[in-house]
């Protein structure tokens, strides 16, 4: 009797904890669903209230300070370095003295066309007296044939000879051309051992010392000595993304903020775009594809380093709190340029915008039904036709009204880091959701009701 009594009693624990885990998990179902639970419940929101702003939208990207001119000095001859006449650092005007390269070989190749020159010359004179005879021969023969006192042959080669006299001479003058460009030629190598400022620049970058032998531009690039830039004209070179680069135009303001002057902005504008992209980590998941944008800095800077007298305007700007900055190159700089600016345009902060998925609506209000076993019914339907649903996301915003969320759909326009315009959707003055994130993005829902826990204004 006792054996089948607690089988009884165990067929009959399980049968409950059957029951009550089926009912704990339609339970759960419906509460998933909202169908029951705390729907009446109010959900902490921060606000804020919209209102007319000027939104400035910006394209950030980051680089290196150059200068916008800068000339790379290479030999174009080769030889030893015997004067270095600049160290890095001077300032130098155009025609300066630079390098002076051993000008020995060029001046003895120089010695020996010149010498070669005279030789032709001697040889032209040569064949201009041959030239003579070949023709005074050449007349003479001409009245005997004309009297029969010669013969046919010997007149013919008295002829060949004075022909063959002039095209010597004309060879010869051909050779002394030939010899006076080689000449030339050395006379310009020996020039350019003495290499000079091609302009107004800082030298910055010298590679080389005296003594040392460089080599010249003849069928490859030759060593580079040393660049000479134009430091008070300088830019930042950035690398833009190509998702970016649709927004940067020639003649965009920018804004310029360098490591080395922390706290501190500086004007700048857009120079140059590159039209060819540049491809890091080609056919892996991490490939960048990036554009190089130059921005010209136009804040007086590097006072001095131009070749001139400095300039009042300069020079009034100049104080001990806020000093003429002194860049260089190679200094790491960050940029912001402003592409588009919307004024006086209603605007949110940016986590005020969200997306919901308008194809669901149908399919989740489930509430006001009769039955809990209709509702299940209608439950399962949903979730059939949520495999096929096509998706309707929409950009949203959460405006209180009676202390309820209501979503209205809007459109937008432009933005910057916290604010974005609203082109279409709110007025100005509407109290809106803005956070938290969490309840924005997933928890919060049409018509709920909620209790503001913080309240603000559209600028904070």
């Amino acid at each position: 009797m006792s054996t089948k009594s607690n089988k009884s009693s165990n067929k009959t624990l399980i049968y409950t904890s059957v029951v009550l885990v089926s009912i704990m998990v339609v339970l759960f179902s419906l509460k998933q669903f909202g169908v029951i639970g705390e729907s009446n419940s109010e959900i902490e929101v921060e606000t804020a209230l919209t209102k007319y702003a000027t939104i400035t939208q910006k394209v950030s990207a980051s680089g290196n300070i150059q200068p916008e001119v800068e000339v790379i000095i290479r030999p174009d001859v080769s030889g030893e370095i015997i004067v270095l006449a600049v160290r890095e650092g001077d300032f130098v005007r155009e025609g300066d003295l630079l390098v002076r390269i051993k000008p020995d070989i060029y001046q003895a190749r120089i010695d020996n066309l010149n010498a070669a020159l005279l030789t032709q010359k001697a040889r032209m004179e040569q064949t201009r007296a041959a030239l003579i005879q070949a023709e005074a021969t050449y007349t003479r023969d001409r009245e005997l044939y004309e009297k029969k006192l010669i013969s046919e042959l010997q007149f013919i080669q008295s002829t060949s000879n004075w022909e063959s006299q002039k095209a010597s001479l004309k060879a010869s003058e051909y050779q002394i051309e030939s010899a006076q460009a080689q000449l030339r030629q050395a006379q310009e190598e020996l020039e350019q051992t003495v290499i000079r400022a091609p302009q107004n620049g800082t030298v910055t970058g010298l590679t080389i010392e005296a003594g040392e032998r460089v080599l010249g531009n003849a069928q490859m690039a030759g060593t580079e000595m040393m660049r000479i830039s134009l430091l008070d004209r300088m830019e930042v070179e950035v690398d833009v993304n190509e998702n970016d680069i649709v927004n940067v135009s020639l003649n965009d303001t920018a804004r310029i903020e360098v490591d080395a002057y922390p706290n501190r902005l500086f004007d700048g504008v857009v120079t140059e775009i590159a039209n060819s992209a540049r491809v890091s980590g080609t056919g892996t998941n991490e490939q960048i594809t990036n554009y190089k944008v130059k921005v010209r800095i136009v804040t007086p800077h590097n006072l001095g380093q131009g070749g001139g007298e400095l300039q009042t305007v300069f020079a009034e700007e100049v104080t001990e709190l806020l000093p003429t900055p002194n860049f260089k190159p190679g200094m790491s700089a960050s940029v912001d340029i402003e592409t588009d600016t919307a004024t006086d345009v209603v605007s949110v902060p940016i986590q005020a915008v969200t997306v919901r998925d308008f194809s669901l609506d149908k399919d989740t209000d489930l509430k006001g039904k009769e039955s809990t076993e209709e509702q299940s019914d209608d439950i399962e339907a949903s979730l059939a036709s949520l495999k096929v649903q096509k998706q309707d996301i929409r950009k949203v915003v959460f405006v209180i009204e009676d202390g309820v969320a209501v979503r209205k759909e809007v459109e937008t326009g432009i933005s910057d880091n916290a604010n974005i315009q609203i082109s279409q959707g709110l007025d100005v003055g509407q109290e809106i959701v803005v956070g938290s994130y969490r309840t924005l993005s997933r928890t919060l829902k049409n018509n709920d009701k909620v209790m503001i826990a913080k309240k603000g204004d559209s600028n904070e």
